[in-house]
C-alpha cells in the first residue's frame, strides 16, 4: 500500500515539474475573442447611453419642476455632468473590430491596445463617471439640508443616510470597474504572452 502511493507521489512530481508550453494563440482564437469582447462592450456602451438619456429627462423634468435654486442648480450640475459621462465613453470606450487582413502579430497588436483602451477607461471610473456626478449630488443634499421640514429638529436625519447611500453605491460601482480593470488586465498579460510566443 506505501509503495503504491509512494509511487503515485513520483508519477505525480514528475508530472508536476514538467516544462509547460507558453500561450499560444491562433488568429483565429483572437478574432473570436475580440468579436465576443466587442458586443459585450457595445452592449455596455447601449445601456450606459440609454441609463443616461432617461436620467438626463427625469433630472430636466425635476430640473424645471423646482421652485428652490440651489435643487436647481444641484440637477442643472447632474445633467452637465451625465452630458460629460456620455462624450467620455463616445470618445473613449468605443471599440474597433480588427482589420480583416491583419496577421497574426498585427491582431495582437491591434487587440492589445483595444484592451489597453478599455483597462484604462474602467480603472479611472472616479475621474470620469463618478467624479462629474458629485458636485451635483452634493448640491441636492445642501438643498434638501436647507429645506428640511419644520417638523424635524435636526436636518442631518434626512441628509446623512443620503450621502451614505450614494457614497456606498459610488463605492461599489468604482469597486466593480476595479475588478472588471484586473480581468482586461489579465486578457491583456495572456496576449504579451501570446505576442513573445507568435
Amino acid at each position: 500500500m506505501s509503495d503504491e502511493s509512494s509511487q503515485d507521489r513520483r508519477m505525480k512530481e514528475l508530472w508536476q515539474s514538467q516544462p509547460t508550453e507558453g500561450v499560444r494563440m491562433s488568429i483565429d482564437q483572437i478574432r473570436v475573442s475580440a468579436g465576443t469582447f466587442q458586443h459585450r462592450i457595445q452592449w455596455r456602451n447601449m445601456r450606459e447611453y440609454v441609463t443616461a438619456m432617461l436620467l438626463v429627462f427625469f433630472f430636466s423634468y425635476e430640473f424645471w419642476r423646482a421652485g428652490d435654486v440651489l435643487v436647481r442648480i444641484g440637477f442643472g450640475l447632474i445633467i452637465a455632468g451625465i452630458f460629460y459621462l456620455i462624450w467620455h465613453l463616445l470618445s473613449k470606450g468605443s471599440w474597433r473590430p480588427l482589420p480583416e487582413d491583419a496577421g497574426l502579430s498585427s491582431c495582437i497588436e491591434f487587440q492589445r491596445r483595444q484592451l489597453v483602451q478599455q483597462r484604462d477607461l474602467v480603472s479611472s471610473v472616479w475621474r470620469w463617471y463618478l467624479g462629474p456626478l458629485v458636485p451635483g449630488m452634493a448640491m441636492l443634499l445642501v438643498a434638501f439640508y436647507r429645506a428640511n421640514p419644520g417638523h424635524l429638529k435636526n436636518p442631518a436625519v434626512v441628509v446623512v443616510p443620503e450621502a451614505i447611500f450614494f457614497a456606498v453605491v459610488f463605492v461599489a460601482i468604482a469597486k466593480l470597474n476595479a475588478r472588471a480593470a484586473r480581468k482586461l488586465q489579465r486578457q491583456i498579460d495572456e496576449l504579451d504572452e501570446a505576442g513573445r510566443e507568435a
